[in-house]
């Protein structure tokens, strides 16, 4: 796959951070290149990185100036730039599916019908739609534990709200722009509440504090309010009644 200048972009951030860039915006491709290269350099162990994550299409570094001198530590990312053609490298290994129940409309997710109407479809079509739709966790951010959710089919690139959505619950499912995301708390949002779900996505009282990792897969099949409410009444871990499994490599 060819891609135009200046891409893949190493830039600066800050004293002690860098930042690989793959795309100006968010596709499969430079999405997926984000989640590998920042797989290659946490299996690079260099010393001196203090951490590193990915945004939609970015991977960063931060390192130790002292231990990991800042020349070094942008040679060392621009000859793993170089080893392979990271939009079309295999995901990172140990990932994770995750099939989450989830209640689409009703009272408790009332802006399904208006999402519907938007992308030219029934209650009902957008529902077997969304419901089977098997998505990748993009990137996580704008609260502690809550994943962007994508792509989704090119009928629900649909506007965000004109007004924002005064509050929604935590487990909120909500959509816009060809993506779902999931919220890990009660916040307001312009995007559309179209699904329900118990699940607990940030944990700041347990040892991993984030549910999900990017890179991870979900779905989100369809079940009444009432099944809803039975596995919130016995669910002790936060899962949601999510069935979980090992992705293979």
């Amino acid at each position: 796959m060819t891609h135009a200048d200046p891409f893949p972009l190493v830039r600066n951030v800050g004293l002690d951070g860098m930042l690989v860039t793959f795309a100006d915006s968010m596709t499969e491709p430079s999405n997926r290149a984000a989640l590998a290269f920042r797989g290659a350099m946490e299996a690079e162990s260099w010393n001196g990185v203090i951490e590193t994550s990915t945004s939609l299409a970015s991977a960063y570094l931060r390192f130790d100036p002292l231990t990991l001198p800042h020349a070094e530590a942008e040679a060392r990312l621009r000859a793993l730039l170089a080893t392979r053609d990271w939009y079309a490298a295999a995901l990172p290994s140990g990932r994770k599916l995750w099939r989450v129940p989830t209640v689409y409309g009703t009272e408790l997710a009332p802006q399904l019908e208006d999402a519907a109407a938007a992308a030219g479809l029934s209650a009902a079509e957008a529902i077997a739609r969304l419901s089977t739709s098997r998505v990748r966790v993009l990137t996580i951010g704008f609260a502690p534990g809550q994943p962007y959710l994508g792509p989704l089919g090119p009928e629900f690139d649909i506007p965000r709200l004109k007004e924002l959505n005064p509050r929604v619950p935590e487990g909120a499912l909500v959509l816009a722009i060809s993506q779902f995301v999931l919220f890990s708390g009660p916040t307001p949002t312009g995007w559309r509440h179209v699904g329900q779900t118990a699940i607990r996505l940030f944990q700041p009282d347990r040892a991993r504090t984030f549910l999900l990792n990017p890179g991870d897969e979900m779905q989100f099949p369809a079940v009444t309010p009432e099944e809803l409410a039975e596995i919130e009444a016995r669910d002790t871990e936060g899962a949601g009644g999510a069935q979980v499994q090992e992705i293979a490599a």
